[in-house]
């Protein structure tokens, strides 16, 4: 049975185990060590946020050392609000919004993938020293603890220990399409002075949690200078908060999966080959399987479903079905909640009736939860301008919820396996809110010239047709992106010209929806797809999405009011206003508009 023992700081004695400075950073060789900007320059796997700790340098600061790791008797720290104050006074500017952090990171290879029970021993809070916020995160940035820096009251002999279950396993990581093997187990502590003493990592055998779904589910990485909320998460990364010691999670939901696709692209070949009898198994989709035509909620994700639960039985695992959670989207005509997945929880609830499968309604939890603070009042816990992916408080928070689901549901099942589950719920650790404006980091001045990987993306497949015109359907997709509404495969004939099995049904059943189509643009009952959209029609498209989620500025005359249509006239007044047209009266609103110039017009509207 594999038992390893390390101890932090300057001059320790071995006393069995292996003693850890400053400077040992982790090279494959060796084994263990911290993991900085430096090493992880110089190793490509270490770039692999899935095979690490899931924290990543912002991109401006990678040929930076932010992580400077020092030591002390006893222990080893990172002065995290010293450079995190140093990096304010080289930009010149105060950050706005919550407080950020450097994280400090250990990793630690074990020799085979599987369960380890981790015991991490920090020193108490030193007189005199802030009270502040802890946060401890395994693995791929899984969140073991949350609460204040422990202090004298809390810790025995000047020591706090915290010990959990944690899983070793591979992956197939975002980008790749092939099984990367993982047997190296990351401990990742946040706070003004993260301090680690020392950390105890045993072998140990009990159930393991798998997980399958997509993005709203996925362990997310996090940039840093790290804050909560303008970093994405899944729930699935932080259910492990809400679990005891003796149960590990292992999340191999990725993004854009759908129930086909998780199959398709080998990530249940990985439960497959370490889920053993006795595991379980959560399976949530629905929010990718409601674009595809042959996803359909009762028909292939149904099927798919199903599937999975038939699979998951011969193999002796326990599946459990979460219905997807539910999106931060309200129609943009009348301002109610637009719910684009009830068809699909519906048809995940039916599933688990017939199949006698707990069905966890993180859908109806969720929708609750966003209802009951209305669109404004949810978005701190979603990523700023995002409507689907939470951040990490609101990843918490769903988290807890489905936590409170496997309580009442499994709890009440025949199964005892399915009531064990249920036994190893907990409270969490308490309310973790938004503490601040949530603010992403901006560039500071100096790193300007530092190019951003991801500039140049555009809201079009292929930058060679960008001179070509642009047909409304394609304008109203482009605007549907921008303000992060989703197309579904539904289509309910509104329009007598726009047929549902073409590509464009579900983008103007979605604009339809959200109040994006003017009945000034229809004619005799047609919408006229696939005729090329004018400057005038295509500011009216963009508006209507800007005001669905913003709020216009005051309506006024301007000096387009003469040349434009009469029902387009309020839309050309606010796009006036919002810049999106020449002040001086030059903008040709009947001209027919070209791909490239509809993407800068998106890029302008700054949803």
């Amino acid at each position: 049975m594999f038992r390893k023992r390390f101890l932090f700081g300057e001059e320790v004695p071995g006393e069995g185990g292996i003693s850890i400075s400053p400077g040992d950073l982790y090279q494959p060789e060796v084994g263990y060590g911290f993991v900085t900007e430096k090493n992880r320059r110089e190793q490509e796997l270490l770039q692999f946020p899935e095979l690490n700790a899931g924290f990543e340098t912002t991109y401006w600061y990678q040929e930076q050392e932010l992580t400077c790791v020092e030591g002390e008797e006893g222990s080893c720290f990172l002065d995290s609000d010293g450079k995190v104050t140093s990096l304010q006074q080289e930009a010149g500017e105060t950050w706005q919004g919550e407080h950020r952090w450097i994280p400090l990171s250990f990793k630690a290879d074990v020799p085979r993938q599987g369960n380890y029970k981790v015991t991490l021993e920090i020193p108490a809070r030193a007189s005199g020293e802030e009270k502040g916020q802890m946060l401890l995160f395994t693995g791929r940035r899984r969140l073991a603890f949350l609460g204040a820096v422990p202090d004298a009251s809390q810790a025995r002999g000047g020591m706090f220990s915290h010990t959990m279950t944690v899983n070793v396993c591979d992956i197939v990581p975002r980008g790749q399409t092939k099984v990367y093997e993982d047997r190296s187990l990351d401990i990742t502590l946040v706070a003004a002075r993260p301090r680690i003493q020392a950390l105890y990592i045993e072998e140990t055998d009990c159930p393991t949690l798998y997980i399958a779904g997509d993005s709203t589910v996925t362990d997310q990485s996090a940039a840093y200078p790290y804050a909560p909320g303008t970093s994405y998460s899944g729930w699935g990364q932080m259910l492990s908060a809400y679990l005891k010691e003796g149960i590990a999670v292992s999340n191999h939901a990725h993004s854009g999966l759908t129930t086909d696709s998780f199959r398709r692209e080998g990530h249940l070949g990985v439960v497959e080959q370490y889920g053993r009898a006795g595991d379980y198994i959560l399976f949530q989709f629905g929010h990718n399987d409601q674009k595809l035509a042959e996803l359909k909620a009762r028909e292939g994700y149904r099927e798919n479903l199903l599937r999975y639960i038939k699979e998951s039985r011969e193999k002796g695992m326990y599946p459990l079905l979460v219905t997807p959670l539910a999106r931060n989207t309200w129609k943009g005509n009348d301002g109610t909640y637009n719910d684009l997945l009830e068809e699909y929880a519906a048809s995940c609830m039916e599933v688990g009736a017939e199949t006698g499968v707990p069905v966890l309604d993180l859908h109806g939890e969720s929708m609750a939860f966003i209802l009951k603070k209305g669109l404004e009042g949810a978005k701190p816990y979603f990523f700023p301008g995002d409507y689907t992916h939470s951040n990490d408080y609101g990843a918490y928070h769903m988290a807890g919820l489905v936590a409170a689901q496997i309580g009442s549901v499994c709890g009440s099942h025949p199964d005892p396996a399915y009531r064990f589950l249920a036994s190893c719920v907990t409270e969490g650790f308490g309310p973790w809110e938004p503490a601040g404006e949530i603010v992403p980091l901006s560039k500071p001045e100096q790193f300007k010239d530092v190019a951003d990987p991801e500039e140049g993306a555009t809201l079009l497949a292929g930058t060679d047709r960008l001179e070509e015109p642009v047909d409304r359907a394609s304008a109203l997709d482009m605007v549907i992106k921008t303000a992060r509404f989703f197309p579904t495969n539904v289509y309910n004939d509104m329009y007598t010209d726009v047929v549902g099995h073409e590509w464009y049904a579900g983008t103007v059943e979605c604009a339809w929806q959200n109040g994006l189509i003017d009945p000034g643009m229809v004619e005799n009952d047609c919408f006229y797809p696939e005729r090329p959209v004018t400057l005038e029609e295509f500011l009216v498209f963009a508006v209507n999405g800007y005001k669905s989620r913003k709020k216009l500025p005051e309506a006024g005359s301007c000096i387009y009011d003469e040349t434009c249509a009469a029902y387009a006239r309020p839309y050309i007044q606010a796009a006036c206003r919002l810049g999106l047209l020449p002040a001086d009266g030059s903008g040709n609103l009947g001209r027919i508009l070209t791909r490239g110039e509809a993407v800068e017009l998106c890029r302008r509207l700054k949803i």
